[in-house]
C-alpha cells in the first residue's frame, strides 16, 4: 500500500464519483504575470514548465479510456500563456490525433494580457477554446492587478480586441468580491457589451492561500442572483452560465428527472511536473500531511486510468464520497448541486465529508431561491 492509499476502510467504489474522466486540468506553466489578491495558487510567482513528456502521458492516458468518453483538456494556473509559444505548440503536439477523432477539445483559461498575433494562430490551428478571467470594468476589477500593482484591465481588453478581430469566441468568468457583489447592473451591462458568448459569475471562495479576505454573504448573494433574474431579459444574447445551469436542471427536472448528472467526474489536475491531484484543482500544491498533499500519483509513473481504478483506497475521495452521500440523503438542493465542490469543503471546514459549506449557499442555493418567484411567474 502507498502513501497515496487511505489505511482505514475497506475498499469499495466510490458510487458517487466515476471512474472515468472528462475534464482534466492540465498546468503547462506555474507562474502568472499578475498577482490577484484573491487568488488561491501558491508558487505563481516562480515559473516552472510542463514537460512534452508530461504531455505525452496525458494524451497516452486519455487514450486509454473508452473513444466514446470525450475528454475537455483545460489549461489552466498559473496563466498558461507565459509558456514560451514553441513549447505550447510540444504540449498540444500529442493530442493531435486524438482531437482529429472528436476524443479531445482543448480549453484555456488566461487573463488575456500576453495574446499576441502569434498566439491567435495558434488558437485557432488547434481550435482552443478560450475562456477570460476579467472581473469587470475597470473600477470593478481593481484586485487584478500586476507585480508592480498596475492595473491589468487595459491590457486585457487589448487581447481581447485581438480575439474579436480573429472572430474567435470567447467566454468570460468575473470573481464576486464583497466589493463587487452590490453592482450586478454594471456588471451584466458591462459583459453584454463585451462581446463574450458567456460570463460565468464566481463568488470568491475561502481556498488555497486565499484565507484573509471578507466572505460574500448569503443574503448579498440572494440580492445579487434576483437583480440577475430580473435583468436577463434585457441582455438576451449573452449567456449567464449560473442562471443557465438552474434552467436547465428545472427543464430536466420538470420533465420527471431526478438527477441531472451521472457519476461525480474526479476532475484530474495534471500539474506541471506530473503529479495529479483529484476532485478540485485548487487542491494543487497545497500541504496537508494528512492527506498526502493530496497528490495521487505522477503521470510519469502511472496512467491516468489506473490512478482513477484505484480511488477508492485514496483516503480523502472516500472522504469526499462519504460527503457525498450525506448531502444526498438530507439536502433539498442535492439533485440541482450535486455536492458542489471538494475544495471548498476542505478549505471551509478542514475535511471533505462534511455538507454544506459557504459556496452552497451562495452559489446554488441562493441561485435557486432568488429565482422562485420567477419560476412562479413563468418568467425564467
Amino acid at each position: 500500500m502507498t502513501a497515496f492509499e487511505a489505511r482505514d476502510f475497506t475498499p469499495e467504489r466510490p458510487v458517487m464519483i466515476g471512474e472515468q474522466f472528462r475534464t482534466v486540468i492540465a498546468q503547462p506553466a506555474t507562474l502568472c504575470n499578475l498577482d490577484c489578491d484573491y487568488c488561491y495558487l501558491p508558487g505563481r510567482n516562480r515559473q516552472t514548465l510542463m514537460p512534452a513528456k508530461v504531455a505525452e502521458r496525458l494524451a497516452s492516458s486519455i487514450a486509454q479510456q473508452p473513444a466514446d468518453v470525450p475528454v475537455e483538456v483545460v489549461w489552466h494556473g498559473g496563466e498558461p500563456l507565459t509558456t514560451p509559444l514553441s513549447h505550447m505548440v510540444k504540449l498540444l503536439a500529442p493530442f493531435e490525433l486524438l482531437r482529429a477523432a472528436g476524443r479531445v477539445r482543448h480549453v484555456v483559461q488566461t487573463n488575456a494580457t500576453l495574446i499576441t498575433p502569434a498566439w491567435i494562430d495558434l488558437l485557432r490551428k488547434y481550435q482552443v477554446q478560450v475562456g477570460v478571467s476579467l472581473d469587470g470594468p475597470e473600477p470593478l476589477n481593481a484586485t487584478r492587478v500586476d507585480r508592480a500593482g498596475r492595473s491589468s484591465h487595459a491590457r486585457t481588453l487589448a487581447g481581447i480586441d485581438q480575439l474579436k478581430t480573429a472572430h474567435i469566441a470567447f467566454s468570460a468568468i468575473c470573481v464576486i468580491t464583497t466589493d463587487t457583489i452590490a453592482h450586478p447592473d454594471q456588471l451584466i451591462q458591462y459583459f453584454a457589451n463585451l462581446g463574450c458568448v458567456s460570463v460565468g459569475f464566481n463568488i470568491e471562495e475561502l481556498e488555497g492561500l486565499n484565507a484573509h479576505r471578507p466572505q460574500v454573504t448569503t443574503a448579498q448573494a440572494e440580492q445579487f442572483w434576483a437583480r440577475l433574474w430580473q435583468l436577463r431579459s434585457t441582455y438576451p444574447r449573452l449567456h449567464i452560465r449560473d442562471l443557465d445551469r438552474l434552467r436547465s436542471w428545472l427543464t430536466y427536472a420538470t420533465g420527471g428527472g431526478k438527477d441531472a448528472a451521472g457519476a461525480y467526474d474526479p476532475i484530474p489536475t495534471v500539474a506541471a511536473t506530473g503529479q495529479v491531484v483529484v476532485l478540485s484543482p485548487e487542491l494543487l500544491g497545497v500541504t496537508a500531511p494528512r492527506y498526502d498533499d493530496f497528490i495521487i500519483g505522477n503521470i510519469l509513473t502511472e496512467s491516468l486510468p489506473a490512478m482513477m481504478a484505484r480511488l477508492p483506497r485514496v483516503g480523502y475521495v472516500h472522504e469526499f464520497d462519504t460527503g457525498l452521500r450525506r448531502c444526498a440523503a438530507r439536502c433539498e438542493f442535492w439533485s440541482f448541486c450535486r455536492g458542489a465542490q471538494a475544495g471548498n469543503r476542505f478549505f471551509e471546514h478542514g475535511r471533505f465529508d462534511t455538507t454544506e459549506t459557504n459556496y452552497c449557499r451562495t452559489a446554488y442555493q441562493a441561485v435557486a431561491r432568488s429565482a422562485l418567484a420567477h419560476v412562479q411567474g413563468g418568467t425564467l
